[in-house]
């Protein structure tokens, strides 16, 4: 009980400093507001729209099909060019956070985005990687059952040579723009407003559950109960790139094992 309340009641290392500032708090506000309406916020309401436009669909959610990664474009080197473009804008939207952050003064390495213990750093992201996936993919697989999700094909994309390594950079892509975003830059902001670390952590949770809702109900529950474990262990840590190796762990799995695995086995939806 006593780990139980300790991992419960999170620490503020390195804490920023509150403003108090109206104009400060003001400026905060809009910020957070035009980042996301622009980033993950957006994907969040287009995310919701593509569920409610599901659940109006004669067939039951379970039948239907969503593909993470899926083709953009008819010809090979285009569609390879065009997903690297989308690459591109998910790691342009982790940098957005990263320079605000910084250009306000917050040192990167105080939000635990540097390279100082590199391998610390991958053998904790590599358990939480083990901590959230494996479960995960058994409550995508109970929802899926249930009717509550739809059937995620995590890549679409024909088999060329340059699949798996588009499929891992789409990951880390995934990664860097969801952690720098929902957690170092959210998190942080949230604490310079002055809310307390509980609120501010279902926040970003709930936030991080809207851009999945496209999945289904079981896609928008997985990512909150992920968002709260991640986000308290930034809380905790103030270490960010574990949180970015485990997420990429868990896509580079979820992207090469399905585009490996789909149509040899039979317990995959």
């Amino acid at each position: 009980m006593s780990i139980l309340r300790a991992w419960l009641s999170p620490t503020r290392p390195d804490e920023p400093q509150e403003f108090t500032d109206p104009a400060e708090r003001k400026a905060i506000r809009i910020e957070l507001l035009v980042v996301f309406a622009v980033t993950l916020g957006m994907s969040g309401l287009q995310s919701l729209i593509s569920l409610l436009d599901a659940l109006l669909q004669p067939m039951p959610l379970a039948q239907q099909q969503v593909a993470i990664n899926q083709p953009r474009a008819d010809l090979g080197l285009l569609d390879m060019l065009a997903q690297l473009v989308n690459v591109l804008r998910l790691i342009s939207w982790g940098a957005l956070g990263a320079f605000l952050l910084w250009r306000s003064g917050i040192a990167l390495r105080k939000v635990g985005l540097d390279r100082t213990r590199l391998g610390n750093d991958a053998l904790r992201g590599a358990g939480l990687a083990a901590l959230i996936g494996i479960p995960g993919l058994g409550l995508y697989l109970l929802a899926h059952a249930l009717g509550l999700s739809l059937t995620v094909q995590p890549s679409t994309l024909t088999d060329a040579w340059w699949r798996a390594p588009v499929l891992v950079l789409s990951a880390f892509g995934n990664a860097f723009a969801e952690e720098v975003l929902i957690v170092g830059y959210v998190l942080t902001r949230l604490r310079q407003l002055g809310w307390g670390e509980n609120r501010s952590l279902w926040l970003a949770a709930l936030l991080r559950g809207s851009y999945h809702l496209y999945q289904g109900f079981g896609g928008f529950v997985g990512n909150v109960v992920m968002g709260l474990v991640y986000g308290r262990i930034w809380q905790r840590s103030n270490r960010l790139v574990p949180l970015v190796v485990g997420h990429a762990l868990i896509d580079v799995v979820a992207f090469v094992g399905y585009a490996a695995l789909r149509g040899h086995v039979d317990w995959l939806p």
